[in-house]
């Protein structure tokens, strides 16, 4: 295969209703066993790499960026999979910050390729692997091909029953809970934790970030039936906000005075989480100092997360996709650049609660722009006007943009230097954005991909 075929393969096995992040639509534990069969044949890749096994609703790519910034800030080689991606899906799998080659793509994909077809022989009850199975155990392929030190892993959607729960992690860590895909993880804080805290594996321990009463209490309740050490956000672990940077205290000491690159409040807590799931990974024999910790901060990227991508007029982008997820960016739009009339370009996907969104969104708005990414589930525009102007009633100038690009046009253009413009609603809008001010260019082929 070269790059255009291996992409292409991962596009025949994808969609969201046949299970591109997990499979939850298929016997429970097919998906988990398609994955663990792929890996097998594979020489078990995943065996030979300690992880950090991240889940969670909130902040958990940001504290995946955090804690792979870290361990490389230490000396490590680190293996990165996160999803979805921006631009380029070689952006999910990533060896020392960089996204793997094309032409390795394309080849660790022939060796998935080759495994998915006796998988889809010696089973055929089970059906061949997903594009998320087939993409997880490709991940794993590099990261031991590439001889990592430690691969960080983002779960892609839930944690029990998801491609990457076949690892038994050096650390588990579970970030912020809170109400998304419900029809998939249930409707209950707690159903969804018990869902997340799929990947609390026996005797490993598990790292909690913030946590609602509801699911904090379902998660330890896991924790203990599987004798694991939990170490909880606001008990063990205490980040204190300052003028220009935050004080860490926890059961590795005090670090006084810590810069982050990130920006943002909640990107302090899930900073904090990092820190104290790098402690842990002390007992695999990784060690991350104050030095590391320190640097590893201050040099954290992660794009589209109140990334400011132009000045004069300031535009921020930020992937701010739920109720929970807008309700921190519009705390942290006036927190971090203050009073400002602000326009916002809005592209959401049309399973969200763009409703509700725009109750939060909308009165921080002297305008609203809406609009649709190019992916096949974005919202129409006219829909997320109509809720614009609901909320935010007849001061509030609303109009609809074709595309994303058209849309930004139009705001700056119109805007005065000291303006704020935020393109918010989905990741799938900010990478649109990114590419309509040149910082990034994604190939037409892979747009058909359907991310989530």
């Amino acid at each position: 295969m070269d790059y255009r075929e291996a992409i292409a393969y991962i596009i025949a096995r994808a969609g969201y209703d046949r299970g591109f992040v997990a499979n939850p639509f298929d016997a429970e534990t097919v998906g988990l066993q398609r994955t663990a069969w792929l890996l097998e044949a594979l020489g078990r890749p995943e065996a030979r790499v300690p992880a950090l096994h991240i889940a969670g609703t909130k902040g958990k790519g940001s504290t995946a960026a955090c804690a792979a910034a870290m361990l490389r800030a230490a000396g490590y080689r680190v293996g990165l999979y996160t999803s979805p991606h921006l631009h380029t899906f070689r952006e999910r799998i990533q060896i020392d910050g960089a996204p793997i080659a094309p032409e390795t793509f394309a080849a660790l994909t022939d060796e998935v390729a080759a495994a998915n077809r006796r998988l889809a022989a010696a089973k055929p009850d089970w059906g061949e692997a997903t594009a998320f199975e087939v993409a997880t155990a490709l991940a794993f392929l590099a990261f031991a091909r590439a001889a990592v030190d430690v691969a960080v892993v983002e779960v892609g959607l839930g944690g029990r029953l998801d491609a990457t729960n076949v690892i038994t992690p050096a650390v588990a860590v579970i970030t912020p809970i809170s109400y998304d895909h419900t029809a998939i993880l249930g409707n209950t804080l707690a159903a969804i934790a018990t869902e997340k805290g799929g990947i609390i594996k026996p005797g490993r321990p598990v790292v909690l970030g913030p946590q609602p009463a509801e699911a904090r209490a379902t998660l330890e309740r896991l924790a203990a039936e599987r004798g694991s050490p939990v170490y909880i956000a606001g008990r063990d672990w205490h980040a204190r906000p300052g003028d220009a940077g935050f004080d860490l205290t926890g059961p590795w000491g005090s670090y006084r005075d810590l810069r982050l690159a990130l920006r943002g409040r909640h990107q302090v807590e899930n900073a904090a989480t990092a820190v104290a799931a790098c402690w842990l990974l002390r007992e695999a024999g990784l060690t991350v100092s104050e030095a590391a910790v320190r640097a590893g901060l201050a040099a954290v990227h992660w794009p589209g997360r109140l990334e400011v991508v132009r000045e004069q007029p300031l535009v921020v982008v930020d992937g701010a996709h739920n109720v929970d997820a807008v309700t921190r960016l519009a705390e942290a739009l006036v927190e971090v650049f203050g009073p400002r009339r602000r326009t916002l370009i809005l592209g959401i996907a049309g399973d969200k609660d763009v409703e509700a969104m725009l109750a939060t969104l909308a009165p921080l708005a002297s305008r609203v722009i809406a609009t649709a990414s190019h992916h096949p589930r974005a919202a129409a525009a006219a829909r997320v006007a109509a809720a614009a102007r609901a909320a935010g009633g007849p001061a509030l100038a609303v109009e609809e943009a074709p595309d994303v690009a058209t849309a930004l046009r139009r705001a700056i253009e119109a805007a005065a230097p000291e303006d704020l413009i935020c393109v918010t609603g989905s990741l799938y809008a900010v990478a649109e954005a990114r590419e309509a001010l040149g910082l990034a260019q994604a190939e037409d082929f892979e747009r058909t991909l359907l991310f989530r």
